[in-house]
């Protein structure tokens, strides 16, 4: 059997006003062992995150991204998949568990297959599969990405390098919420100026993180108008954190579609940041991953 081994990492999505276009990397990772045969059948072992819980056969989402990309390459099946999968991004929180799924699934069918793909073609396949490119662009490359969608209808990305001093704290709740369900509280129209607002600070935003991280153009630059207070409904206690967290000047955020809580964490604000948050949640305080997805084929004796 052929092996390689895919790490990639949590990301989180939006940042505040940059809806469904900026996107982090976070120093938190899934590691999965991807091993292609002849012997037929797909086995799938998980550990940690998702474990008794996800499909262990053709519906896990890493085998169905690495059928697609057999497809898009044009190369036969193999007759046999085994997967071992040790996840530590939490499910349905907003932390980019599905894009990093598709992305380990995509990158593994490439590096095991006899066909072709260029990166290009990658991050449009794992654009395709997740339905939009937020995600998964921080997830293959690293760092702070912007995404955009051509007039050609081809996702396009830009890679960025936030100041180290800006440290993302991701805030976790026991509780879940489905992607779709939050998507679905999104309204169809929003006023011209709610849309102005939010150009104004996703591009104050780029600057606040890569230039001058200061916590008082931070908070001024996760300002959102677009999707946060329509979502509230579905994760009203993420919502209050956020509220709890900006009141004491920490520049918080719902991470993707929640109802994990990201905040921008600085020297000055690190020590206001746990007395606002309850017993129920799990605060993990991160750094930002400098180089997305690793693929790495493990030494044969």
């Amino acid at each position: 059997m052929r092996t390689v081994r895919i790490r990639v990492p949590a990301t989180s999505a939006n940042l505040g006003p940059g809806f469904d276009s900026l996107g982090l990397a976070l120093t938190l990772y899934d590691d999965v062992e991807v091993s292609i045969g002849d012997e037929p059948g797909v086995e799938v072992s998980v550990e940690g995150e998702g474990a008794g819980e996800l499909d262990l056969g053709d519906s896990h989402l890493i085998v169905k991204a690495m059928r697609r990309a057999f497809d898009r390459m044009g190369v036969p099946h193999p007759s046999g998949i085994r997967l071992r999968c040790h996840n530590r991004i939490p499910h349905a929180r907003g932390l980019g568990s599905s894009s990093a799924a598709i992305c380990a699934g995509i990158l593994a069918a490439r590096a095991l297959a006899d066909g072709e793909m260029t990166d290009d073609e990658v991050f449009a396949l794992a654009t395709e599969m997740e339905g939009h490119p937020d995600n998964v662009a921080p997830c293959l490359a690293g760092g702070l990405t912007i995404a955009w969608t051509d007039h050609a209808g081809v996702p396009r990305m830009v890679k960025l390098v936030p100041d180290e001093r800006v440290r993302p704290v991701a805030i976790v709740p026991a509780t879940r919420l489905a992607t779709e369900t939050a998507r679905g509280l999104l309204p169809k129209e929003v006023p011209h100026k709610d849309a102005s607002f939010n150009a104004g600070r996703a591009a104050l935003l780029i600057a606040a993180l890569i230039r001058t991280p200061e916590r008082e153009l931070l908070l001024d630059a996760t300002e959102d108008r677009l999707h946060q207070a329509y979502r509230a409904p579905a994760m009203r206690e993420s919502a209050n954190l956020v509220e709890r967290l900006r009141a004491v000047g920490v520049p918080a955020v719902v991470s993707g579609a929640g109802p994990t809580v990201l905040a921008f964490s600085t020297p000055d604000t690190q020590d206001l940041i746990a007395p606002e948050v309850g017993n129920d949640w799990h605060i993990q305080l991160m750094d930002v991953d400098p180089v997305g997805a690793n693929v790495q084929f493990p030494e044969t004796r």
